[in-house]
């Protein structure tokens, strides 16, 4: 495998573009380190799973280009774009992946706000009289 798999990872607002090679193990996250990038261990946890997953750790440098949404949303979008990525590289990581709910995009997203509301749902305050 010498050339570059390309996936796209969503979540809410945030959209990941993920793009791996072997080498060993540097992540790039919009032209900055992981850490740098983050600053939180849980965040780099939830990135790395999927290679702990499946045992793939140090095998690939990942170069991701992510927007949109918080850092949570982006957190999400980047696992699931590295998952899917994963898959083209093995279709036989396919039963792990999809057991730990890697490869399914989540789909909530926030609701609209409509009128005569104060948001989607939250109605004005009721006065008797």
């Amino acid at each position: 495998m010498a050339e570059r798999i390309y996936a796209t990872g969503k979540r809410k607002t945030s959209i990941a573009r993920v793009w791996l090679e072997p080498g060993d193990g540097k992540f790039i996250i919009n032209e900055r380190t992981m850490k740098d990038y983050f600053g939180r261990e849980t965040c780099e946890m939830v990135v790395l799973h999927p290679f702990d997953l499946t045992g793939t750790r140090n095998q690939f440098n990942v170069k991701i280009n992510v927007h949109g949404g918080g850092i949570d949303g982006q957190t999400i979008a980047i696992r699931h774009g590295v998952s899917k990525a994963l898959l083209q590289y093995n279709p036989e990581l396919k039963d792990t992946l999809k057991k730990a709910g890697f490869l399914t995009r989540d789909s909530r997203v926030k609701e609209r706000k409509k009128y005569g509301l104060r948001g989607a749902r939250r109605r004005p305050q009721f006065s008797k009289r």
